[in-house]
């Protein structure tokens, strides 16, 4: 994979991979920033959360659950001194829909953990993560 960001101005940035699509980048105006982008610490977490939803989503799918809303939401804990890397993960699945199974969410998240998501076995060996499954 390869992944670029190009400097506009200030501190604004554009950021692009092989996909072709672009993602406003920049910081708050407290640091010099315009707050006209992500922060490129949101995208870590942002990336966490598409990429097992994503894993998820699919295999609740598969093993024909009716899921008609699905978010998943990451609350990240942060070093207070720099650099202000994340200290504690926690990976929230809020799953409604029609007769859904708890042990099917249960056993998709697991995979999703254990097998598929890249960006999840890749942060889980720097920051403890934990899990949350919530269902409607």
């Amino acid at each position: 994979m390869e992944a670029k960001v190009v400097w506009k101005n200030g501190m604004t940035f554009a950021g692009t991979s092989e996909s072709g699509f672009s993602v406003p980048m920049g910081t708050s105006s407290d640091l010099g920033g315009a707050d006209d982008g992500f922060r490129p610490m949101e995208l870590i977490a942002i990336g966490l959360a598409g990429c097992t939803g994503m894993d998820v989503i699919s295999i609740l799918s598969k093993k024909k659950q009716k899921v008609t809303n699905f978010e998943v939401r990451i609350h990240a804990e942060k070093a207070t001194e720099h650099p202000k890397v994340f200290t504690g993960i926690e990976v929230e699945y809020y799953v409604t829909g029609e007769e859904i199974d708890k042990a099917a969410v249960e056993r998709a998240v697991e995979l999703s953990i254990t097998k598929y998501c890249p960006a999840q076995a890749m942060l889980s060996k720097a920051v403890p993560i934990t899990h949350k499954i919530t269902i409607h």
